[in-house]
């Protein structure tokens, strides 16, 4: 079983899909790994640490050359996968509903018509057995801590409150819009840089977590039956009823704010708007938006995706790739998501990896020459 680790070809990806740590583990499995040179170079771990952990380098033709499985974290164009052995497995953040040079249905249809089997590995179900194998978790996690580091890069003042002989200077008043792994992350970060937070989410049983975290929860009330919870602890869309409630709530909210974060996604669709252009010239010049849904979208109307630009005196802040920027940690989350999926199904009798339905189905995007996931298929 010949498992195959490439070097990321789009455009800024520092991260890596395995490590030297995960090489060893796999080599334990009794797998043959081969790193394409240079792959983990950008997220700060030289070829020499890949070659004493056991794997082979060369270049991208010997590294995909007869390899059983290939780990990516974007998913490579299908044309520059030749050499691999008939059926081989990809395992990526694939992108399926995507659209430009990075994902999309295109590529997907390339996958399969090459006779790839192609596993998304964000379609992983959030169920307890997958929480260790779940790559938009532990990069969501890392995406929410920095994108208070930015904020805070950003901001022309401090987060925590400081009592000096000169005078006293306010605490930064922080709200985060979206309470997921992203949204949790960020409130934590900015409560442990001294800042007052307040939070919103559109499920009402995140309102707890929020207060367990020190913030403040600000939720729209009194509208009944809208809870936004959707499938696999995913918010889903909001009700026009609850939409204009919490519009009308967040204005007022908003316009007293030093730093705003956004983070709601909904998987499989453009990220819903949040704040629109009356909202954001309602804040004072200097307060800073981090839009961490910019590249599905973007929550901030007037966010641009992979810029900071500022608007009124407002800096929206719509950075690529956040968990990214943090290159070293992200690729040593990201592997370890890898290995903790293949070798949980890893037979010892055929020494390679064997998928049940319930993970399978839900991962697997093409098999035998065809497009087969129900949610690409529907």
């Amino acid at each position: 079983m010949k498992i195959a680790v490439l070097k990321e070809q789009a455009a800024g990806e520092s991260r890596v899909a395995a490590t030297p740590e995960t090489v060893k583990k796999f080599i334990a499995l009794g797998a043959e790994l081969a790193v394409e040179a240079g792959a983990g170079v950008s997220a700060s771990y030289a070829d020499a640490d890949y070659a004493a952990a056991g794997a082979s380098l060369g270049d991208r033709a010997a590294t995909l050359a007869g390899a059983d499985i290939i780990l990516g974290v974007q998913g490579p164009d299908a044309a520059s996968l030749a050499g691999a052995a008939p059926g081989a497995w990809l395992a990526a953040s694939l992108n399926p509903f995507g659209a430009g040079e990075n994902g999309g249905r295109a590529r997907v249809d390339g996958y399969a018509a090459a006779g790839i089997e192609a596993l998304a590995m964000e379609f992983m179900p959030r169920i307890t057995r997958a929480q260790s194998m779940d790559i938009l978790s532990s990069q969501s996690n890392l995406a929410g801590y920095k994108s208070v580091l930015d904020a805070a890069a950003e901001y022309g003042r401090a987060f925590p409150m400081m009592m000096t002989a000169a005078g006293t200077v306010s605490a930064a008043r922080v709200f985060v819009m979206g309470v997921g792994v992203a949204g949790l992350q960020a409130i934590a970060t900015a409560r442990r840089l001294g800042a007052q937070v307040s939070a919103t989410d559109v499920r009402s049983a995140t309102k707890e977590q929020i207060l367990s975290l020190g913030a403040k929860p600000v939720f729209v009330e009194n509208v009944a039956g809208i809870e936004g919870e959707g499938s696999g602890g995913y918010a889903g869309e909001m009700s026009p009823e609850y939409q204009a409630a919490q519009a009308e709530l967040v204005s007022s909210h908003i316009a007293k704010q030093d730093i705003v974060i956004t983070t709601a996604l909904i998987p499989g669709r453009p990220a819903p708007r949040l704040i629109s252009e009356r909202q954001v010239a309602s804040m004072r010049p200097g307060s800073v938006i981090v839009d961490l849904a910019v590249e599905a979208g973007g929550n901030v109307e007037g966010a641009v995706a992979g810029e900071v630009v500022t608007v009124n005196g407002v800096k929206i802040v719509g950075h690529r790739n956040v968990a990214g920027r943090l290159a070293a940690d992200a690729s040593a989350l990201f592997s370890r998501n890898l290995f903790n999926f293949l070798s949980a199904f890893w037979d010892k009798e055929t020494g390679k990896p064997l998928l049940d339905d319930e993970i399978g189905d839900a991962i697997r995007l093409t098999k035998g020459g065809k497009v087969v996931n129900a949610r690409l298929t529907a």
